[in-house]
């Protein structure tokens, strides 16, 4: 499999969901966040879109979100318990392991996502961590861990114009999480999580001005 090609081609799908207005409907908003869903193209799912302003320049935002095994993702992400490296394939492209707790009051169990994860950097100050799933010999399913599969997922880290210290944030998560889960708990837990995900962000942000 070219894991270079695959990554890249998630960093295109995500950069067209960004542009692509049609179809959205909201289902969450909160100060931090609008969060918008329509049928995945990938998967029997959703995608969910994120979309909201941090305060904080966009390095300190990319500082929080970048997916690294000892990176602060960890720290504040609730929905991150351990991040795993198991393959460096370029300077800009990796396999990880993510490990999830149990969600939902305990009706979603652990699981462990596989990922190719290309980081990009574009011309105007835009950072991104594009993901997908991938199968890798170094990580078999595991007890313990339902596996379940990202399809095209990140964040995109976008400078404000006139403003240095805000950055717009845009996510989008489209996960089969596996099991046997009712669609209504899936459909339910998302939106309320990419909700956290934004207020936990700010906080984290805001934190590192501390340092």
């Amino acid at each position: 499999m070219d894991h270079e090609h695959k990554a890249k081609e998630v960093a295109d799908c995500l950069l067209s969901y960004k542009r692509d207005e049609s179809g959205w409907k909201v289902c969450k908003k909160s100060n931090d966040v609008i969060v918008s869903w329509r049928p995945s193209s990938e998967f029997p799912g959703n995608v969910y879109k994120g979309e909201g302003i941090i305060v904080g320049s966009p390095e300190k935002v990319w500082e929080c979100l970048k997916p690294a095994p000892n990176g602060l993702r960890v720290k504040w992400d609730n929905n991150v318990k351990k991040f795993e490296l198991l393959e460096q394939i370029t300077e800009d492209i990796s396999i990880c392991r993510t490990v999830t707790p149990s969600a939902a009051m305990g009706i979603i169990a652990p699981r462990d996502f596989v990922d190719v994860i290309l980081v990009k950097q574009y011309e105007d100050g835009t950072i991104s961590s594009n993901a997908t799933n991938v199968s890798h010999p170094g990580c078999p399913p595991q007890s313990g861990y339902v596996r379940g599969f990202n399809h095209p997922c990140g964040c995109i880290c976008v400078p404000i114009s006139g403003e240095p210290n805000k950055t717009q944030v845009f996510s989008f998560f489209q996960t089969d999480l596996g099991g046997f889960l009712p669609r209504s708990v899936v459909d339910s837990f998302f939106p309320s999580s990419m909700t956290e995900f934004y207020s936990n962000l700010a906080k984290s942000v805001k934190s590192l001005k501390d340092l």
